[in-house]
């Protein structure tokens, strides 16, 4: 018996890996990856602020401290004869998959990485779904993270997944349609629709789970030794919002909110989100394709910034806020109202971070590398927007 998951050296993946060698002691743990994630922020000009080490020695430390069912395999899912080989070997009854070049402002670079980006992640879940069919694993559940940036801002309240239409006196249910606003966002909505054809052609059980903003540096497994620490990216183009906030106070730089700040965004804990889709691999095969919005609630952009101040006030970190021109395209009050109640009922009935708590955390963890930050505090946000006229607060 085994799990597959791919993305594994990722932000996401790599406690995945650890909580999921802790829950299933008897099973063979796979990790995938072709370590992309360290190669596009080096192309950028970054680093994590957290140090990784290998994955040759996580591996040696997970096994240290007790995670003796891992396995690792170095490889390109987009690469359509890796993956059946991949197959072939493990044949897991589990397939997480959490890769994915995930970053929507890389992807709107230049045109070459907006074809990398959606050629990279369609092709990848292509091969990952024709490869269970293929290898005749169709008993498999098949999970993986896409994006609340499938939906869109739309100005009504978003489902969990499907939407309830009436149109000539008749009703019927449909997958919300895929409104994204990035050329990555838009890959994980091609992606959506091939996962509904796989289901709907195959039968294959697939738990298509709508990852909200992650944020945070640590969970309970990668706690154990600095060494099984997962990644943690600031700079404009890989780190989030809460992280990019994060970094900048600690390295005296003015928190950059941009527009007014009067977004509000789905997000959830790291902790929480490794819990949840831990929680997935427990399901077992239905032949359905379900939905989950994976969020523990909204959170304002200007909240968050607010928040770090306050934080930082309490550490005696003088922390300024200054607002920018907003470079992405969106509605600057929106508030993306999202229903998850499915997804805590059914996959995080006990979630353990809210927003301030990972806050603290952060600020807390990311202290001792205050060296790191300042070194590369110019990635913040990018030259081009540094040019540009403040907003008025």
């Amino acid at each position: 018996m085994a799990i597959l998951v791919t993305g594994a050296d990722g932000y996401i993946g790599w406690p995945v890996m650890l909580k999921l060698s802790r829950e299933f002691p008897d099973e063979r743990i796979v990790g995938v990856d072709n370590f992309g994630r360290r190669r596009w922020v080096e192309e950028i000009g970054s680093v994590s602020a957290l140090p990784i080490v290998s994955m040759e020695e996580r591996l040696e430390v997970a096994r240290e401290t007790g995670s003796s069912n891992l396995s690792f395999i170095e490889g390109d899912l987009s690469d359509r004869a890796f993956v059946q080989q991949l197959y072939a070997t493990f044949r897991p009854r589990v397939v997480l998959h959490l890769a994915a070049q995930p970053s929507a402002p890389y992807s709107e670079i230049n045109g070459e990485r907006a074809n990398y980006t959606q050629e990279n992640n369609t092709a990848s879940t292509r091969n990952l779904l024709w490869g269970l069919k293929e290898n005749n694993l169709l008993e498999s559940v098949f999970v993986e993270t896409t994006t609340t940036g499938v939906y869109g801002q739309p100005d009504i309240d978003i489902p969990e997944g499907y939407l309830e239409v009436e149109r000539n006196g008749k009703r019927g249910t449909v997958i919300y349609p895929g409104m994204a606003g990035s050329w990555y966002h838009m890959s994980k909505c091609h992606d959506v629709n091939n996962l509904w054809l796989a289901n709907r052609q195959w039968k294959l059980s697939v738990i298509d789970l709508r990852t909200a903003i992650t944020y945070g540096t640590t969970t309970e497994e990668t706690q154990a030794d600095p060494r099984l620490a997962t990644r943690f990216d600031f700079d404009f183009y890989f780190g989030v919002v809460v992280n990019r906030f994060a970094a900048q106070a600690l390295a005296g730089y003015p928190i950059t909110v941009y527009g007014k700040g009067g977004l509000k965004r789905p997000m959830i804990g790291l902790q929480d989100a490794v819990d949840s889709i831990v929680a997935a691999a427990r399901r077992e095969p239905d032949q359905k394709f379900e939905i989950f919005n994976q969020t523990s609630g909204p959170v304002g952009i200007q909240e968050i910034a607010d928040g770090i101040q306050s934080i930082g006030a309490e550490m005696g970190i003088p922390v300024q806020v200054d607002h920018l021109p907003n470079p992405r395209v969106e509605k600057e009050e929106h508030q993306m109202v999202m229903e998850n109640t499915r997804f805590m009922t059914e996959l995080l009935p006990h979630p353990t971070i809210d927003i301030n708590d990972g806050l603290r955390d952060t600020l807390q963890n990311l202290l001792p590398y205050r060296d790191t930050l300042l070194a590369y505090k110019d990635r913040f946000i990018p030259e081009q927007l540094l040019k540009r006229e403040p907003v008025a607060g």
